[in-house]
């Protein structure tokens, strides 16, 4: 057993000190881009200024023909792109893939300053993490980086969902985890083929009228990912990591997917991915708290004084549990103003 005293140590000589506490940038949006295919990259300072983060994708999506040319591609984007105030991530192949070592060899020696996460994909466990925070140590002190490089675990099978807080715990690494709602279908057995988001098998049915039982029932599709993403997000929240909604698969249901991110965003998470670019807009605008809440929150908070006690306000009850509530709120909104001018103005936070 690791002593506490040596948690926040580097695992490796001339590595850089590890963080003591995750940073919360603006998260509302992950968009993915295949870095071999020229045009998509030659928009991407288009779409920088857009999105939270843009991440690089090595892994899924891209055929294995290609997995060399896309780790180039994105060494090329990390050293010609201007990223301004855009996070920038990558996610390298899984770990039991022959490409994963070079993956990260290659990106932390070359460009490990433009890395801010690496999403590691099929996470089932502490040992993968430490695994990974033992190399990236030693790559940053053979790179001669002055701060770690985070990482980010996605949750794909159900060994991984039952490993959940001891993955968050692992390393102070750890920025945050992700939902990857179609490798976990396959590894549950689960007998859907959609890429998140509900099933209309998947309902709970009204009971039958008495007067008329022959009536037909009113049925309710229901949230196949609620359970794993519930326990997902306390589990970051314990070990203040930052959890985020995986990909929705179908470009074109735009409603199905802002309903899912919404029922993300309530449930706690920051941020969800974007495989395509309609559906970044959508995960700004869900993950961006709307400016009659604020107006609301910050009415509770001011209302409430020292936050203690309870009053009535507009005919509900308001206590110091209200006033937490409302501070998350507030909060965030003020951090996504000071990044989005256009929320600033909306929010009334602009000068």
């Amino acid at each position: 057993m690791r002593s506490a005293r040596d948690f926040f140590k580097p695992l490796a000589v001339g590595a850089p000190q590890p963080v003591r506490e995750i940073p919360f940038k603006p998260s509302r949006v992950i968009h993915f881009f295949p870095p071999h295919i020229d045009k998509v990259v030659a928009k991407l300072p288009e779409v920088v200024p857009t999105v939270d983060i843009l991440l690089g994708n090595l892994e899924d999506a891209i055929p294995m023909a290609d997995k060399e040319a896309a780790r180039a591609g994105l060494v090329n984007v990390a050293r010609s792109l201007e990223m301004g105030e855009t996070q920038f991530w990558t996610r390298v192949n899984s770990l039991d893939s022959p490409w994963c070592l070079d993956d990260i060899t290659t990106l932390v020696t070359e460009v490990g300053d433009k890395l801010d996460v690496i999403m590691v994909p099929k996470v089932e466990g502490p040992e993968d993490i430490h695994y990974i925070d033992r190399l990236l140590a030693q790559l940053e002190a053979r790179a001669g980086l002055d701060r770690p490089i985070l990482v980010h675990a996605i949750l794909e099978t159900a060994r991984g969902v039952a490993n959940v807080e001891a993955i968050c715990a692992a390393s102070p690494r750890m920025q945050g985890l992700s939902l990857g709602p179609a490798d976990l279908a396959a590894n549950r057995r689960m007998k859907t083929t959609r890429v998140g988001g509900g099933h209309p098998d998947y309902l709970v049915r009204a009971d039958p009228d008495a007067a008329d039982p022959d009536q037909p029932r009113a049925t309710y599709q229901q949230d196949l990912w609620h359970y794993t993403l519930a326990r997902m997000v306390d589990a970051c929240v314990t070990f203040g990591l930052l959890p985020f909604y995986g990909p929705f698969g179908d470009i074109n249901d735009t409603i199905a997917c802002e309903d899912q991110f919404r029922n993300a965003y309530l449930l706690g998470c920051v941020g969800a991915w974007s495989l395509h670019p309609v559906q970044i807009e959508i995960a700004k605008r869900v993950f961006s708290p709307r400016p009659e809440e604020v107006v609301h929150a910050q009415r509770v908070i001011d209302a409430m004084g020292d936050g203690t006690g309870a009053i009535m306000l507009d005919g509900k009850m308001e206590d110091d549990a209200s006033v937490k509530q409302c501070k998350v709120v507030v909060e965030l909104a003020h951090r996504l103003a000071a990044r989005d001018p256009q929320l600033a103005i909306a929010y009334g936070f602009a000068s």
